[in-house]
């Protein structure tokens, strides 16, 4: 992209504005990050004003408003089907798991098993040593989208589809994979959990740092999505860690959160890692043949948390009860998925 070196670039007043040092530097306005995120996905951005401007907001932190701008404009540019299919949950998946399996998947296979409609998205591959949801879905025979009306028809068909961010946006793929070359995360890691591609009144997010709990839940309140929840979970993904209490932020629409403290599920503080990482282990705890407490406590506990966001439980304990009769009455031959 050639652009007239005696002339001001559109995009270098955002630069600018996180650019200008600790006194005058100051967050971009929710009308400024959409505009910027536009221009970016629109192809108007040099690849050098996209490296400063990502590193100017790592080095800073995202603030709600950004993170809402960034996440409107990306849904702005989805090549969406007309009709959208009624989905209940989205649920993002962009972290990975070193320590323990992915068994948040089996809390969102027991809700779609009794009629919940949810879309995964996510990415992988942009750090080593880190197993992605998108090849356990596989292995369990989850379909997988190559645009979002083969995810619309899934849905529709099985309630469950998983849409590879690129599926969505090639550019943010291209973005995410920095990661490397940056040495960082960006904030592309942090706006894509927010996409919710197909409206889904609920929505669920993951994170690694407890400070960024604030930041997604304010996001959420801007964008006024109806429901949603944020926690710390396991390696920044969307499962409880149930040797260690929780504490949730609850947003409804505009409405200050609600924060609840979830207590540990498990006595033991110090869960050893999984130096096996066997994805095959998840049918065996779905069919009951490994009975794993770790593995267990988490699907259960991720379970009542996403209960609790729905709304179809008022208390923490009322969600415990729900999720453990919920799995305890699954379908044990209802994976892996035909």
């Amino acid at each position: 992209m050639l652009h007239n070196p005696m002339t001001p670039h559109p995009f270098s007043r955002f630069v600018a504005i996180l650019g200008r040092g600790k006194t005058k530097q100051r967050h971009l306005t929710y009308e400024e990050a959409l505009e910027a995120m536009h221009m970016i996905l629109d192809g108007q951005v040099l690849p050098e004003q996209i490296g400063a401007f990502l590193m100017l907001l790592r080095l800073k932190e995202e603030a709600p408003e950004e993170i809402a701008g960034f996440a409107q404009a990306t849904r702005d540019c989805l090549n969406r089907p007309k009709t959208l299919p009624a989905v209940d949950l989205d649920w993002s998946s962009y972290a990975g798991k070193r320590i323990q399996l992915p068994w948040f998947v089996l809390s969102i296979l027991t809700l779609v098993s009794r009629g919940t409609r949810v879309v995964v998205h996510g990415t992988e591959g942009h750090t080593a040593g880190r197993m992605y949801t998108r090849s356990v879905m596989e292995l369990l025979g989850v379909p997988v989208a190559t645009n979002l009306a083969d995810a619309a028809k899934q849905v529709e068909a099985t309630g469950l589809t998983y849409i590879p961010l690129e599926v969505m946006s090639l550019k943010l793929r291209e973005l995410i994979e920095l990661r490397p070359i940056f040495g960082l995360r960006s904030p592309v890691h942090s706006f894509t959990r927010m996409i919710n591609p197909f409206d889904a009144p609920c929505m669920m997010q993951g994170i690694f740092h407890r400070g960024f709990m604030d930041i997604h839940a304010g996001a959420a309140r801007i964008l006024n999505q109806p429901r949603a929840a944020v926690f710390r979970g396991e390696g920044g993904e969307i499962e409880r860690r149930p040797n260690k209490p929780t504490q949730v932020w609850f947003t409804q629409g505009s409405k200050e959160p609600v924060i609840e403290t979830w207590p540990a599920l498990l006595d033991n503080p110090h869960q050893p890692a999984d130096e096996e990482m066997n994805p095959e282990r998840l049918l065996s705890v779905w069919s009951g043949s490994d009975q794993d407490p770790y593995a267990l406590a988490a699907i259960v506990g991720t379970l009542a948390i996403t209960l609790r966001a729905m709304g179809r439980t008022g208390s923490i304990e009322d969600a415990e009860k729900m999720a453990r009769e919920m799995w305890d009455a699954r379908d044990r031959v209802f994976l892996p998925l035909k």
